[in-house]
């Protein structure tokens, strides 16, 4: 069995919006549905668990996974304080011990079909998976006082996306043993790292945005404008 946990419990607080900007419109439609879209045409995916805020749960059955026209199994969960706290619960829900769980922020809408399958493939060889990007521009190591202090060798410099994939057990190890010590990871992959574990790494798109701030909406109305989402 292979789930998409997909992440929607933020408040969205960068956006200055009354509405969560998971639920905010591109040409009419939510960009929590626009991501669901998406890995509900994945032929990899059994089934996905959407982690929610807990007062959302039904506003999302009735407004975004019903009109969407979904055919996987939609499982809703109530999320946590934090990102992580929310990713944990919706790991809770997973039935299949045995499985593949593929994690995305639902704010991010435009990741392509062929990266969530490679991303699948891979975490099948490797046991980890996430998409990510190659660092173009220079880098630089800054003081506390905002002096430079070093310039970084870019080469072997990524940033990360979503989705990341992992071997159910080890990403519930993972996530566990954080809770346990009070770590805080940026992301899901810095969990596993922490245990010694390999996490490959493959190059996603650079049209794969998170949506965070007002700004953001208009690069997501031009991707979509393009049709290269």
């Amino acid at each position: 069995m292979v789930y998409a946990v997909i992440v929607a419990a933020g408040k969205g607080v960068r956006m200055n919006c009354a509405t969560r900007k998971q639920y905010l419109e591109l040409d009419g439609v939510t960009l929590l549905s626009i991501t669901l879209k998406s890995f509900d045409r994945c032929s990899l995916i059994d089934e996905i668990i959407l982690v929610v805020p807990a007062d959302d749960i039904g506003f999302c059955i009735e407004k975004i996974i019903g009109p969407a026209g979904i055919q996987k199994k939609v499982t809703p969960v109530a999320g946590g304080l934090k990102r992580q706290d929310s990713v944990y619960k919706g790991l809770l829900a997973v039935n299949e011990k045995e499985s593949t769980v593929v994690i995305h922020d639902g704010v991010r809408p435009f990741v392509n079909l062929s990266s969530i399958e490679e991303c699948i493939r891979e975490a099948f060889l490797h046991g980890a998976c996430i998409l990510g990007l190659p660092v173009s521009d220079t880098l630089k190591l800054a003081d506390d006082s905002g002096y430079i202090k070093k310039t970084l060798e870019r080469d072997s410099v990524w940033l990360a996306q979503t989705p990341q994939t992992f071997e159910y057990s080890l990403i519930r190890k993972a996530h566990e043993r954080a809770r346990e010590e009070g770590f805080r990871g940026t992301d899901d992959a810095s969990l596993v790292e922490r245990l010694g574990e390999k996490v490959r790494i493959i190059r996603g798109s650079i049209n794969n945005i998170k949506i965070t701030a007002p700004e953001d909406l208009v690069t997501a109305a031009a991707i979509l404008g393009s049709g290269k989402s």
